[in-house]
This record gives C-alpha cells, structure tokens and sequence, in this order.
C-alpha cells in the first residue's frame, strides 16, 4: 500500500489475542534470546516439515541462488540498483496510454479528460499479461517480448495534481482526482534492446473512480448496496485506493480497493457498522463529498458499502465491464493472490491492511476448468470465505464466514449471507480471528506451496487499551514488522488447518534493543511490504517505511535511521540471505513487482516519490523533497530493469 493513513480507528472487538499474556510474553523473550541462532533457525529455504503429512523434504537444492553484490542503504534522491543491471523509466504518471497527444504538462494544467487518457497517479500493484507466440515446434508458448501490463493507480496528491493544489475546489477537481484513480492497461514491446509503450493501442484502457462496474455473488443487489441512484444495488460507478492485485490462471487481472474510508465523510452521527471501516467526518481530505455528493456517508449511507471489494477486470478485451466480486468479502483489500488446490479448485489469500485486522482465504465451490471460460467466469461468485485463527501451538484454524454458523445469526446483525459478506471485519470479529500487525501482500512458494504473509507494522500492539502481544505478533510496539508463514494441511490450499511459523522478524542489529534489532540474515529492512516469488523461488520484498511511523530523510528517523530510503531485497531460500537489490528515491515507496515469463525483464512501481505531501505539497514548491524522475514535480513510475548481460534478474 501507500503512506498508511491514520484514521484513528482500529479493530476493538472483544477477541482475546491469545489464551495467557504472561505465557506468551515469557515465549516472546526466549524467542529474542535466541539471538542469531534463532535468525538462522526460522529464516530458512525449506518447507514447514512440521505442517506436512507424510510428505517428503523438498529443498532448494535445484534452485539457483542470487549472485547480485547489494546495493548500500541511501537516502539521496535517485533510484539504485545493482552493479551490471539498468533501470529506466517506462512510463510515468500523466504519460499518455495510446494518445501521444495527450502529454504530460508540469504545470498540472492537464484536464479530466486527459487524465482519461494519461497513466494514473501513484502506481502500485501490478501484473503482465504476455501475449502468445510461436515457439520453433510450433506450440503457442507465453512471450517475454510483447503483453499487457495493468497497474493500479492507488490515491491521489492533490497538491501536484493541480495546479494551485486545493485552494480553490471545483467539479473538474474532483473529476480529475477520481479520473486519476483507478487502474491503467497499457501494450508493450521488446524491441530487442528496448521496451516501449505501444502507441495507439487497442488495449489501452483507463478504468476510474466513475467507470460503471457491475456487481455479482452474494451480495450483488441486497439492500446495503441499494442507493437513489443505484435502487437495484447492481451498478457501482469506479474504483478507488486500488492497493495491491490479483490475477487468475484464466487470464484477467484481480484489482482490490484498500482504504477507500478515506473518500467518504459523514459529519452527522456516524453509524457503528461506518466506524467499524473507519468512516469519519471529514475522510482524508480529498474533499470529494463536496462536489460529488454519493461521497456524502450521511446522506448516502449505502455507497461505503460499494467499495473495499475485489474488482475482476478483463485486459484482452477493451469493452468488458469490470465486475466487483462479492464473494470475497468487503475489507480494506490490500491483494487478492489466486493459487490452486490439487483438484483444481481456486483459492484466494487477502490481507486486510489496518492495525489489528485479520488474514482470509476464499475457496471456490467449482473447479477450474483450462479454456472452459464459461465455467471459468463463475468461480469467484459461489465458494467459501474464511478468516485465520493462529493458535499459541504454532498451529491454526481457518474459520468459515457462513452465515448461520459460528454466531453469525440475525441475533448478532447478520440477516443472510450477503450481510456477512458486506460486514466482513463485524462477521470476523465474532468468530474470533486472530488480530493481525497489518496484513499486507501475500505470496504463495512455487515449489513448497508455503503461504508467506507481510505484517507491515503496528506502533500501538501492547500499548495501554490495545491488544497485547501474542503468538503470530510478538513484539510490542511494532515498529519494523515482520513476515509469518504457514503450510495447509496436506499442501491442499483447501485445507482448514495450517502450520505456521514466524518467518523473519524485520530490524536493525545496531539499535541494540532485543525488540528492534529483529532476526534478519543480510541486509536490515523494515515495514515490509510487498511480496512476490519468481519462478526460480527467489523472494522478492518490498518496503513500505510510511510516515505514520517515521519523519523524514534530513530529519532525525528514530529507530528507522540506518535504513534509508524504502528498497526492495531478494532471498536466497539457499543461504538464507536477504540482499539488498533497490532502493528508491526520497519519500517513496517500491511496491508492484512482477517480471517477463523468461525472467530477464523486471517491471518495479516507484510510487508518491517526495512524500509527505504535508512538506512536500504547495503548488510553489512541490519538489521540496524529491523531484524524481525528470525532475520538476514528482511523478510516479513504472521502471523496467535488465540485466546488462541480458540474464536472469537476481543472478
């Protein structure tokens, strides 16, 4: 995700965090005793044998490591990677999608209806889908020369976006704002020694914050989605805060709405089940209620519950209405990461990306079906939700978010199904999920199957009127996270029990204190965030270091103040060793990776570069911080990165 915005709102259900805080705290100490030892005991390349069930040992003993000398922490405003590798700009925020007339302009005069046709502002998860080609036996073969790229395009600065910022605040603004939003498709092309976007495009597509969306599943027409302009509650206008993603083996792209709270502002009495998603009076400050008035939560109690689902998008075919699919609950999506079960069944992990929120798993009732698109094309509609429970013992439990079952009756607010689905955080707190440090992106291993899972950070674990520490989120005052892991059962994503494991825990050695040093091999990192593994089953890490939790490079850090800028590292599951491959330039953050099927292109998002926008953001300095990449105001960008020798990413 982006900066994390501070609502002021977390999760203050009745659920226990665990069974004995004194117990648990005496674990916690052990495990930070353990010191170096026990860095190299849970930051390892090898399954969870403990989860298996008469499974034989799988290693990494096939898999090549990374051979790439890392890169220094900095805090300099410039983008670095390695020693024999290159990075360069593809395409930036406000660069045009296929009309080469619709330019950037640096003064920000640029209208909605560019801004249609222009890259959106702060890029973040992303996927490539390649195109078909003919390999030399004549198969169709997945090209690493020509696909589709989709982004999301995940909030807005006003400040940059126009041209005398918010000082003055009209209709167009507001348009403008949401036709930056959303999510971007966009044809690329490998020339041989350069990729480029292809202009004009058939492909090329913007999809907004007013773009009409269909909806289906459970909740697709209930009364909680019913509005006066929408009375069949079958017809949403837009996407916002589009986070992290998704993507399906039968080919369209998953975008899911994180903290869209933040749009809305309700300054009457603010309903509980709007509190309970953060709703406030007056949002984060996009002022949209203002101009746009379904953004009003007072008058249109309704439209929050129309966001913060995941969104199916088509990118082959230009002309699709994107679909919100209600089956996978309504939470502040951080991803949705599709895998499947030996039977072919699809399953999906999501993070919901706040302090003390909870971890699910949807499972689908059908089976995935290779060409059969019409079989295909339901599978997210008609299945299971589940939220995870991590028990003290190391084991877990995933707990079905079915209506009558577990307490979720009309006794405790919930009519049907469809209300479970639209009251998803209220329906987890009920049958006790386990309280998680920020649930972020989620990965699943190649090769053991393992789920991997980043808790970015949590500063108010343990404090006073707050959920203690516990298990799966032993460290008080979280500051640099960490990263769990589980095995399924049987290695069937299906399963309803799981192994986990603290993966690693995120710090910097120097700091001396057990609570802050963490137990990482390599190089130190905090706030992970984005997680993907490539086809070899290197592990990729991005950060998030938002300004919630530390002020600003040129100021003093605290306990962030050896780390730097936010960076991107790679594990070796051979050697256990994090090593640094990026870091960005000033007040960004990495987020979005994804590579070619050949593995010798990386795609990498450089998002809100210069932030905070507090410092950053009047219309006569906006370049206070940074002025990444072609200097004068900040853009967000998409950067593709080779090898100079042509080979593999991480080698």
């Amino acid at each position: 995700m982006s900066t994390f915005h501070d609502d002021g709102m977390s999760n203050h259900s009745n659920n226990m965090s665990f069974h004995d805080v004194l117990e648990l705290n005496q674990k916690r100490r052990e495990l930070l005793k353990g010191g170096v030892a026990a860095a190299t005991a849970t930051v390892v390349g090898v399954p969870l044998l403990t989860a298996r069930s008469n499974v034989e040992a799988q290693t990494f003993t096939s898999t090549p490591g990374i051979g790439f000398k890392p890169v220094p922490a900095t805090d300099a405003d410039t983008l670095v990677v390695p020693e024999g590798y290159r990075a360069d700009v593809l395409i930036a925020w406000g660069d045009p999608i296929s009309d080469n007339l619709k330019f950037f302009r640096y003064d920000a005069t640029n209208s909605a209806e560019d801004q249609e046709q222009q890259w959106g502002m702060h890029n973040d998860g992303m996927h490539f889908f390649p195109f078909e080609e003919r390999a030399l036996l004549g198969r169709p073969v997945p090209s690493s020369r020509r696909g589709l790229l989709v982004s999301n395009h995940e909030y807005t600065d006003d400040g940059i976006l126009h041209e005398d910022g918010q000082r003055t605040w009209t209709p167009a603004k507001v348009r403008k704002s949401q036709a930056a939003h959303g999510v971007g498709i966009v044809e690329l092309l490998y020339d041989g020694s350069t990729w480029r976007v292809v202009r004009p495009s058939v492909y090329a597509r913007r999809i907004t914050g007013y773009t009409p969306m269909a909806v289906s599943g459970p909740a697709k027409g209930h009364r909680l989605l019913r509005t006066a302009a929408d009375p069949a509650g079958e017809r949403i206008l837009g996407t916002i805060n589009n986070c992290a993603h998704g993507y399906t083996p039968w080919g369209t792209y998953l975008t899911c709405e994180e903290n869209f709270n933040g749009y809305f502002a309700n300054g009457a009495t603010i309903p509980a089940d709007q509190r309970r998603y953060g709703i406030s009076a007056t949002g984060f400050g996009y002022r949209w209620h203002e101009h746009d008035e379904r953004f009003n939560a007072a008058l249109h109690p309704n439209e929050p519950n129309r966001f913060g689902w995941v969104v199916e998008i088509d990118p082959f075919d230009p002309t699709s209405t994107p679909i919100k699919r209600t089956a996978l609950g309504r939470i502040k999506h951080e991803g949705a990461w599709v895998t499947l079960s030996p039977d072919n069944r699809v399953v999906v992990y999501m993070g919901d990306d706040e302090r003390f929120e909870y971890i699910y798993k949807y499972v689908s009732r059908g089976f995935f079906k290779p060409g059969d698109r019409n079989n295909n094309r339901s599978l997210l509609d008609d299945g299971t939700l589940y939220v995870a429970r991590f028990d003290e013992n190391l084991s877990g439990e995933w707990i079905p978010l079915v209506w009558g079952q577990n307490g979720l009756t009309p006794e405790n607010g919930f009519a049907d199904q469809g209300e479970v689905l639209v009251k998803t955080r209220q329906a987890a707190d009920v049958v006790g999920a386990t309280k998680m440090d920020r649930p972020e992106w989620i990965a699943v291993n190649p090769q053991t199957k393992d789920v991997y899972c980043t808790l970015t950070n949590n500063d108010r674990r343990g404090n006073t009127g707050q959920p203690a520490v516990d298990a799966a989120n032993p460290r008080g005052q979280n500051v640099f996270g960490h990263i769990i892991r589980w095995a399924e059962d049987g290695q069937n994503a299906t399963a309803r029990r799981f192994r986990w494991q603290l993966f690693v825990q995120c710090g910097d050695p120097a700091l001396g204190n057990p609570a802050r040093a963490g137990n990482i091999n390599g190089d130190k990192f905090g706030s992970p965030d984005g997680l993907w593994f490539d086809d070899r089953g290197i592990l990729w890490v991005q950060t998030d270091i938002s300004t919630s939790i530390v002020s600003r490079p040129g100021n003093e850090r605290g306990d962030y103040r050896n780390i730097g800028n936010n960076q991107m590292l790679a594990y070796d599951p051979i050697s256990g060793e994090f090593r640094r491959f990026m870091t960005g330039p000033r007040g960004c953050e990495i987020t979005g990776v994804i590579s070619t099927p050949d593995l010798r292109t990386m795609f990498v998002n450089i998002q809100h570069p210069g932030e905070p926008a507090s410092e950053r953001l009047t219309p006569e300095n906006p370049t206070a911080i940074s002025s990444w990449p072609f200097g004068g105001r900040p853009r967000s960008a998409t950067v593709v990165i080779r090898k100079l020798d042509g080979g593999i990413i991480g080698t």
